[in-house]
């Protein structure tokens, strides 16, 4: 990566730039459409998945009978909201246990299906994902409109820097940006950040997509060999896949680091069972946040107690989701585990679309979200348990360091393991770790009785990234 690469912040194009070249909107008659209007066509989408999934799809006819739910019971938004029972991961994963491989809610024959993809199996065994080649078509036409409202325009180049594996991260993007008519760049995440700066210089890269975590470390590492970032051709970075885009001290800390260019919060939700169809994501003309495009992916902010209660406009609660159109394994009520506040004041930019204003903000589970991959404390102790030579306790440690998330488990070894065999130890724990998280999570082997035991309600988990905010 040179300077002489990096020198086009001239012909930069601004933020002003973006929204006048081109028309505005992707489809303003439906981006503007009365919010009542819009919400008789929701309902409608709502009652028709309702029946769709109770009369095909075992799964949600089990669930719902269960729960002595019809779906003629729901006759207005707010029969959804409080008479439509959620699901969640773990009925997920339950059901495609029993129902390998993808469960008794595909929706689709196999002949039917164009992609499978997966989750990053944080709490056991991966969750599979069918899409019908509908269903992937009508995602990626979508998509075009929420990277329009992002800001991204036919004639950028985009650089994607998003896992292109098991999981959806980046494909869904990907295609959407080929269709929008931009030039992609999908440079990954297995590409190291020296050769990424340097590609990202050599292209003259207009947009890039990553974790806010990532964006910052990009600008950092840059710093690092001399380079001021702020001198790039980025005018445009599109952030998801963790919290933080929407965060006010984030912002400013990126427009330092990069200079005066756009910031958009792409706030999807922390699960793989929404992807790769991107419905919550910003705007421009807006400081952080991001749409809720309704008439697509219907979003709800509940009580955090009651998944049956809704919250009112500008109250903190838990988000459920709900496709309105997918039949490949649809998500109905689906809880996501995130918070959030949802405001119905208008935009700026004209959409008539209800906001997250401050995207998702916090997690109501345990999962822990670093660099982009969801890991559970829950999974972490599983491996722990089942690696010979460990002993009863561990710790893990999650921090920010320079500009991203690192996390560490310390684990006590057996009284009756020789010390002089604790880097072996390590060595098969750091092992079976990476192969049941999907990502590499650096161990270190402590002597027995380190840490307090914990015998109710166990406080295993040090995120330090909470005590600096």
């Amino acid at each position: 990566m040179t300077g002489q690469a990096l020198d086009t912040a001239s012909s930069r194009r601004s933020t002003k730039a973006r929204l006048g070249e081109y028309k505005r909107y992707w489809d303003e008659e439906r981006e503007t459409m009365d919010p009542k209007k819009r919400e008789m066509l929701i309902l409608d989408r709502l009652r028709r998945q309702l029946s769709y999934v109770y009369d095909k799809l075992p799964f949600y006819r089990a669930h719902y009978d269960e729960h002595g739910f019809k779906p003629d019971m729901v006759t207005s938004l707010e029969d959804f909201t409080t008479k439509v029972p959620i699901i969640t991961k773990k009925m997920l994963v339950e059901d495609q246990a029993a129902h390998p491989p993808f469960g008794s809610y595909l929706g689709a024959s196999r002949e039917e299906l164009i992609r499978i993809h997966g989750s990053s199996g944080t709490m056991g065994k991966p969750t599979m994902y069918g899409v019908s080649k509908d269903d992937w078509e009508r995602a990626g036409e979508f998509s075009c409109m929420a990277l329009w409202c992002a800001g991204i325009r036919p004639d950028d180049v985009v650089h994607i820097s998003l896992p292109f594996t098991l999981f959806f991260g980046g494909w869904g993007v990907l295609q959407a940006a080929e269709k929008l008519g931009a030039c992609s760049f999908p440079a990954g995440t297995m590409i190291a950040t020296e050769r990424q700066l340097e590609l990202l210089g050599n292209l003259s890269c207009d947009v890039i997509i990553a974790t806010p975590s990532y964006v910052q470390h990009l600008a950092s590492k840059a710093k690092g060999l001399g380079v001021d970032p702020g001198y790039s051709s980025v005018s445009l970075a599109i952030m998801g896949g963790e919290a933080g885009a929407s965060v006010e001290s984030i912002r400013e800390s990126m427009r330092l680091a990069w200079g005066d260019i756009g910031l958009v919060d792409v706030a999807a939700g922390s699960t793989s069972e929404l992807y790769p169809f991107t419905s919550n994501i910003g705007c421009l003309e807006s400081e952080g946040g991001v749409h809720l495009f309704q008439d697509e992916n219907y979003t709800e902010v509940v009580s955090k107690e009651d998944p049956n209660e809704p919250v009112a406009p500008g109250t903190s609660g838990a988000v459920v989701a709900t496709h309105l159109w997918r039949h490949s394994q649809p998500m109905i009520r689906f809880w996501t585990g995130d918070e959030a506040l949802l405001d119905n004041e208008p935009c700026r930019c004209g959409r008539s679309y209800p906001r997250l204003p401050n995207g998702v903000f916090g997690r109501l589970d345990d999962m822990l979200v670093v660099r982009g991959a969801n890991i559970y404390p829950s999974a972490v102790e599983s491996v722990i348990r089942d690696t010979k030579g460990t002993g009863a306790e561990f710790r893990i440690y999650v921090d920010r360091t320079a500009d991203l998330d690192e996390i560490l488990v310390e684990v006590e070894r057996a009284a009756d393991l020789p010390s002089e065999q604790a880097p072996q130890l390590q060595t098969l724990l750091e092992k079976q770790l990476k192969m049941a998280l999907g990502v590499r999570v650096p161990a270190r082997i402590v002597e027995p009785s380190t840490f307090e035991q914990q015998t109710f309600k166990a406080r295993r988990v040090i995120d330090k990234r909470t005590q600096r905010r």
